[in-house]
C-alpha cells in the first residue's frame, strides 16, 4: 500500500455508498491522506457525515460547486483549517432527467447550460480556488467516461460534457503544470451509483460491457478508487493532462 501520511486532500461529490468518491475516499484514508469530504447540501448532509465517520481524521465540509460564494467560502476554511492541499478529487455531474430520456436533438438551452455548469465548469472553479494551497504541487482529478468520445444511448448531454471535460482537463494540465500541479481524469467504466440511475437502459450498458471488454466484467469501484491512489501519488509524478481508462479494457474494443 503507498504511503501519503502528511498530505491533505479534499473530495467533491460524495452522495453514498455507491459514490465513486466514497471509494476513491477509502483508498486515500487508508493510505495516510487527511481529507476533507464535500457534500452538496443539507438534503445530502446525513449519509455524508455517516461515511465520512467511518474514514479516520476526515472532516465534512457542505459546498455547491455550482455557487462561486460557496467555494470561496470552503476554501477558505481549507486554508485555515489545514494551511495546504495536496489531492482534489472532482467527482460531480449532473444533468436534468429528462435531458437524458428524449433524442439529444431536443437537447434544451437550459439542460446544456445546466450540465456544463456543474459537471465542467465546476473544475474550473475549484482548481483556481485549490491552486494557491498546493504550495508543495499538487494532483487533481475529475471523472469521466467512454461517452465523452463515442455517442452512448441515453447519455446525450453528459457525452458532450464529458468531452468538455477532458478538454478542461487538458487545458488546466497546460496552465497549472509550472506550478507543478498535475490534472487527470479517470473514465471509468459503467457503475451502479446514484448519478448512472437517471441513465436510460444502465443494465443493458453493463451487459454489454461484460460481455465486450477483454476482462469478461465491469469494473468495480475499488479499481476506480486505486487509480486515483496512483494518480494522487509520486509514482504518476510524470503524468498529466491524460484520461486513464478503467473499463476492464471495454474502450480498446472495435465490436
Amino acid at each position: 500500500m503507498l504511503n501519503l501520511e502528511g498530505r491533505i486532500g479534499i473530495i467533491f461529490g460524495l452522495a453514498n455508498k455507491r459514490s465513486i468518491s466514497w471509494a476513491i475516499a477509502q483508498k486515500l484514508s487508508e493510505a495516510g491522506v487527511k481529507l476533507a469530504v464535500c457534500y452538496q447540501n443539507e438534503r445530502m448532509k446525513q449519509e455524508a457525515e455517516g461515511l465520512i465517520q467511518e474514514l479516520p481524521g476526515a472532516e465534512g465540509f457542505q459546498c455547491d460547486v455550482s455557487n462561486d460564494a460557496e467555494i470561496e467560502q470552503l476554501f477558505a476554511q481549507i486554508k485555515e483549517r489545514y494551511g495546504k492541499l495536496h489531492i482534489l478529487v472532482h467527482s460531480v455531474a449532473f444533468a436534468p432527467a429528462e435531458e437524458l430520456k428524449n433524442d439529444f436533438l431536443l437537447t434544451t438551452r437550459e439542460g446544456f447550460r445546466l450540465a456544463h455548469d456543474v459537471s465542467v465548469y465546476s473544475l474550473i472553479a475549484v482548481s483556481r480556488a485549490a491552486a494557491p494551497l498546493m504550495t508543495e504541487g499538487g494532483s487533481i482529478m475529475t471523472l469521466s467516461y467512454y461517452g465523452a468520445e463515442k455517442v452512448v444511448p441515453h447519455y446525450n448531454v453528459m457525452g458532450v460534457a464529458k468531452a468538455a471535460l477532458e478538454a478542461t482537463v487538458r487545458y488546466l494540465a497546460a496552465d497549472l503544470g509550472k506550478r507543478n500541479i498535475r490534472v487527470n481524469a479517470i473514465s471509468a467504466g459503467p457503475i451502479k451509483t446514484l448519478a448512472a440511475r437517471g441513465i436510460g437502459g444502465l443494465s443493458d450498458m453493463l451487459k454489454s460491457h461484460a460481455e465486450r471488454a477483454p476482462l469478461g466484467r465491469n469494473v468495480e469501484q475499488a479499481e476506480i478508487g486505486g487509480t486515483a491512489l496512483f494518480l494522487a501519488s509520486d509514482l504518476a509524478s510524470g503524468i498529466t493532462g491524460e484520461v486513464t481508462y478503467v473499463d476492464c479494457g471495454y474502450n480498446i474494443m472495435g465490436f
